[in-house]
């Protein structure tokens, strides 16, 4: 990854943000910040309360906020850049839009839920010459960063396989993929694309891309547990946890989640998962989304239809093979485990901080810590170890200067990733391997 220093010729880059949840309150902290690199200039979205919170830390004027990102459009091009951080079914739309106006686009992942509207977004921001950074973060954590660069500068000898795992985390999966907004594929998309599309983004990126593409592919997983035929029979006919008999046995109570954190700590109501289900950071505000809201529901009587356990198996043209695996129930929540097999060394990560590295040849072995002490001190952006800053950096870098080489997913290669989650699915569905090259 390029050095942190900042050009003293970098001019002061405007933004506007589409979409004021929480990746979009990520994003737009980079300008609070470090306000001589980036400012925001105008806000859209539907909610009121996160509107006004957005609008209040960036001082942006009643005129300059917007319901809806087509009200955006309408102004034609007002700024630089824009990060479209919308729901994943409302990407294509704003992307293709804002592309056509001339901004560069900051684009949360995934691209579209569909394979035809990743396709259209690369296209018409490439026609149109704009900067398009996909939200692949994992690529810009330090310990990714340096695993990439040891198996190019042969570290490792021939690199020969990969094992590769995120644990979603047993109560995040229950929180945002059984009661929330990734839980229907019709509403959202399936499990790998929703979650772990920067999983097979990482993997593809670190056997070589295009230039090392994958042959064949397979895949299979289902959804195992949050189910009604999975209820236990203590819990009985209760529908909402608040009326269960069973939740202080349940490890995804909704009481358990959200509202004892709360009467333990008050502050909890500023973090997530807490601060997702609750307008106003009151307890009773908590209590009455349990009671009436989605995040109150038995986890077995939701109406949630992704899966949540998967295995992607994939060789690719040089002959390394890979394999990925998601999975619910965990104690970790999204802290990927990876084992990188060469044939002159053993790569481990088991948190994506620390790194083992085992030498064939010397037959030492080397440990680094590449964790949050790399960035800088004042940042807010410390999400995914770091590298919500480090995509914000690089991004501002690249508009700054009109230089893309600083985004490490532009359009064809975010596509390419895209296009591997795409036919992962595909190959579950039909329950059979696909040779890519016929």
């Amino acid at each position: 990854m390029a050095e942190l220093k900042t050009d003293a010729n970098d001019r002061c880059i405007t933004v506007v943000i589409c979409g004021c949840g929480q990746r979009g309150t990520v994003y737009s902290n980079f300008a609070l910040d470090f306000p001589d690199r980036m400012k925001v200039i105008a806000i859209s979205d539907p909610r009121d309360s996160r509107r006004e919170r957005m609008a209040k830390d960036h001082s942006i004027p009643s005129e300059m906020q917007f319901n809806s990102w087509e009200m955006l459009v309408e102004l034609g091009k007002i700024a630089d850049a824009v990060v479209v951080a919308t729901p994943d079914g409302v990407h294509a739309g704003p992307a293709i839009a804002f592309a056509k106006l001339g901004y560069h686009i900051l684009l949360e992942k995934p691209m579209a839920v569909k394979e035809s509207e990743c396709q259209q977004i690369a296209s018409v921001c490439q026609q149109h010459n704009v900067i398009l950074s996909v939200g692949h973060v994992l690529r810009y954590t330090p310990c990714n960063q340096k695993i990439k660069r040891m198996i190019s500068d042969g570290t490792l000898g021939q690199l020969i396989s990969i094992d590769h795992t995120e644990p979603v985390g047993h109560q995040h999966f229950a929180h945002s993929y059984v009661r929330g907004n990734w839980r229907r594929e019709d509403s959202s998309s399936f499990s790998l694309m929703a979650k772990s599309c920067h999983d097979i983004d990482l993997i593809r990126w670190w056997v070589g891309g295009d230039d090392n593409p994958c042959t064949q592919i397979s895949s299979m997983g289902s959804l195992a547990f949050f189910k009604k035929s999975r209820k236990p029979a203590e819990a009985g006919s209760a529908v909402r946890c608040v009326d269960c008999g069973h939740q202080s046995a349940c490890p995804y109570a909704a009481t358990r989640m959200y509202l004892d954190p709360v009467k333990a700590d008050p502050s909890a109501l500023s973090r997530w998962p807490v601060n997702v289900i609750v307008d106003q950071p009151d307890i009773e505000s908590v209590a009455e989304a349990l009671r009436d809201g989605p995040y109150g529901r038995c986890v077995f009587e939701s109406d949630n239809d992704v899966i949540d356990n998967q295995h992607v198996t994939m060789q690719f043209r040089q002959g390394e093979t890979a394999s990925f695996h998601m999975v619910a129930f965990t104690k970790a929540q999204c802290q990927r485990t990876t084992t990188i097999y060469g044939s002159l060394g053993e790569l481990h990560s088991p948190d994506g901080i620390r790194l083992v590295h085992h030498d064939f040849v010397s037959g030492r072995t080397h440990n680094y810590s590449l964790g949050l002490d790399m960035l800088p001190a004042h940042t807010r952006l410390t999400g995914h170890d770091g590298a919500d800053f480090y995509l914000m950096d690089c991004f501002v870098k690249a508009v700054a200067r009109n230089d893309p080489s600083w985004v490490l997913t532009g359009p064809q290669d975010a596509l390419g990733s895209h296009s591997l989650v795409f036919l992962a699915e595909r190959a579950r569905r039909e329950n059979r391997q696909i040779n890519l090259e016929s």
